[in-house]
């Protein structure tokens, strides 16, 4: 069985470890049950969630066995890591439709039951084809005296407020509720459970869920006198600064619906070229020779790069019908061919809106070309801004209908951001 651990390793995935040597002999010599989990607090997983879905694909890739958790428990709670709020309730309804639709996205990365399982059914081994379970199946039915005595006991409040999460939220003048603390317990007792019934071994997460993913470490040890491991990965920003996956547009969604495949090609196609080397090793599974080799590539020659990104991606999320419609969509954008509309980012305005004018710093705020009006300015100002493919520089300009074509409207920021408007009649 390949060992997979040094690629993670040099691919980028390795933040913290509980112990490098065991957890890469441990892959090395039998096939591990590992877990990541994912709370469906929307309908879609975004481009954040990328990493560890990645993370698990090469574990699975290399023979080892996939379990992807939906926290349909724990987002009954919230997560308060990183969170300078409580996250808002959803119902179970919600939370239900949420996971069919993140089960969906998982696989297209991950071999896994079509169906989200029932943890209490009667098979208690896992094939190489992984299980998508819901915490839900073993937390709603908690008691609640016997879990305080079963498992609360375990845990000491002392030492759980120095995790990172809780000390934040803690210095702020919300504070931390009742009803969060109570999330490390839940995430630990998750991993007992997996342990228990599948025998995982091994939990994967985001390094700021480090705090939480040790409490379950520790529960085993604690409770079964068994060692098991843990790994988290690095919290990505772009080269920026900026957070991974967020666009003025707002968040880049795994879902076609939120995120076209046009505008999901475009988010990685436009990335900075300090962040292609490292997305290529983080994002796709191209060989590391030909990562290096492409990262190496600077100046111009960095698009066929970037290309390559924005290709590879769109086509794990999307598939290669859409990768290909996007990447046509985008050459001829680029190149100044002729567009396929169906594929461009699409805002339909009502036409009244039109009789009167929109102020084009506005608009192209409005449709995210700019991240603000001033913003707005400046690419107006510095002859960036296009409306159907003209330039324009009078910063007092306003949009009505003597501009429009056929009922739509195509702006455009620098050379290659593209965003259609469309007239809606009443």
């Amino acid at each position: 069985m390949h060992n997979v651990f040094e690629a993670l390793k040099e691919r980028g995935f390795i933040k913290q470890i509980t112990n490098a040597e065991q957890i890469a002999n441990l892959l090395a010599e039998e096939r591990v049950t590992y877990y990541a989990g994912f709370d469906p607090t929307a309908s879609s997983l975004h481009v954040g969630s990328l990493v560890p879905i990645m993370a698990m694909a090469h574990l699975q890739r290399a023979g080892h066995t996939p379990i992807a958790i939906i926290g349909g428990g724990t987002t009954m709670i919230g997560d308060p890591t990183d969170k300078t709020e409580m996250r808002s309730m959803l119902s179970q309804e919600q939370i239900s439709a949420n996971s069919k639709s993140i089960l969906a996205q998982l696989q297209r990365y991950l071999n896994l039951d079509n169906e989200i399982a029932d943890a209490n059914d009667s098979q208690t081994t896992i094939s190489k084809v992984g299980r998508f379970l819901n915490n839900a199946d073993w937390l709603l039915s908690i008691n609640y005296i016997e879990f305080l005595r079963d498992i609360g006991k375990h845990f000491r409040v002392n030492e759980m407020i120095k995790v990172e999460g809780y000390r934040q939220r803690l210095e702020r003048e919300l504070g931390l509720s009742f009803l969060e603390f109570n999330y490390q317990l839940l995430q630990a007792y998750d991993y007992l459970c997996l342990f228990q019934k599948y025998g995982c071994r091994l939990q994967l997460g985001g390094d700021d869920q480090w705090g939480n993913i040790l409490a379950g470490v520790e529960l085993i040890r604690r409770i079964e006198g068994e060692r098991v491991h843990a790994v988290t990965f690095p919290l990505l920003t772009t080269a920026s600064g900026a957070k991974m996956g967020k666009t003025a547009g707002g968040a880049v969604w795994l879902d076609a619906e939120q995120t076209s495949p046009y505008e999901f090609y475009q988010y990685w196609i436009n990335v900075d070229d300090r962040d292609v080397s490292r997305f290529l090793a983080y994002f796709t599974f191209l060989p590391m020779d030909e990562v290096r080799r492409l990262g190496d590539l600077e100046d111009e020659a960095i698009r066929e790069a970037k290309e390559v990104l924005a290709y590879e991606t769109t086509q794990l999320a999307h598939g290669k019908v859409e990768a290909d419609k996007a990447q046509a969509t985008s050459r001829a954008a680029f190149g100044g061919g002729n567009l396929d509309e169906a594929e461009m980012p699409t805002s339909v305005i009502p036409s009244e809106r039109f009789d009167s004018g929109i102020p084009i710093m506005a608009l192209f705020h409005e449709v995210g070309l700019a991240n603000s009006r001033s913003e707005a300015r400046r690419l107006i100002q510095q002859g960036g801004a296009y409306i159907n493919e003209k330039q324009c520089r009078e910063i007092d300009r306003v949009v009505g209908t003597d501009l429009l074509e056929e009922n739509a409207l195509l702006l455009r920021a620098g050379k290659k951001r593209y965003h259609r408007i469309v007239l809606k009649e009443n």
